[in-house]
């Protein structure tokens, strides 16, 4: 399985990366690229996007990186439902579910289940009818183009956007030579911003992402580790209080 070896990453790098950003306006990048930030403002020649309420937390672009803002609705009460063909909207997917959709999806891209899963975690928390305020929906968060590209017809289709978010993590995983950060990054903030900054790009929210992600996947796999270990211990005691 791909991923696992290579990429436990430091907790000194998930610090580097980490914390939590809340938005309110949508800014629109001349790369094609949408983030989200909470306000900004005109600060001598670049733009300042403030990622927090208070103004220490920000980063800056020139005027002409940026095509314009809007504001973000606040989400609605009721999320959008499922499809025709999916069960009732009150009806919960459970983690025995979701684990196999995504066992089946890792197999077919040789992609680690608990990445995926941390993935999901990260995106939806496994509500497979979430809507973002960029209007990203269902369990890995499929913008809508993203989705068509994909061939998803109906991202709130758990089976759907699990094989569409899979089959889009692989994707970035092989045009980035399997670097898991700058793979997790792409998906959050698109391939073209990676490519212009040549790694993770400056972004509060992606960094936090990336980290966000890394360190989930970094506790499963450890703690899957431990329960192998504890089991193979298990066996060996067996045998041996069996005269074996």
């Amino acid at each position: 399985m791909r991923i696992v070896a290579h990429f436990v990453f430091a907790a000194g790098t998930l610090a580097a990366l980490a914390s939590t950003v809340h938005a309110a306006e949508r800014v629109v990048l001349s790369n094609g690229f949408e983030m989200r930030c909470n306000h900004h403002a005109q600060i001598g020649t670049h733009v300042r996007l403030y990622l927090s309420a208070g103004e220490n937390n920000y980063i800056e672009l020139r005027p002409e990186e940026i095509t314009g803002f809007e504001q973000i609705p606040d989400p609605p009460a009721q999320l959008a439902p499922p499809s025709a063909h999916a069960s009732s909207p009150d009806a919960k997917l459970s983690p025995a579910d979701l684990r196999e959709m995504l066992a089946e999806a890792g197999q077919a891209h040789n992609l680690d289940v608990d990445l995926l899963a941390s993935l999901v975690k990260a995106e939806s928390s496994g509500n497979a009818h979430a809507v973002s305020r960029a209007g990203a929906r269902g369990l890995m968060q499929l913008m809508p183009s993203t989705a068509a590209g994909l061939g998803v017809e109906n991202s709130f289709e758990p089976d759907e956007n699990v094989r569409g978010g899979s089959t889009y993590l692989d994707e970035l995983l092989t045009r980035y030579h399997e670097n898991l950060a700058m793979a997790l990054a792409a998906y959050n903030a698109g391939p073209a911003a990676v490519d212009r900054s040549h790694g993770i790009p400056p972004y509060h929210e992606t960094r936090a992402y990336v980290a966000r992600v890394i360190h989930e996947f970094n506790r499963r796999v450890l703690a899957r580790e431990a329960q192998a270990r504890q089991g193979s211990a298990s066996r060996v005691s067996l045998r041996i209080a069996q005269g074996r």
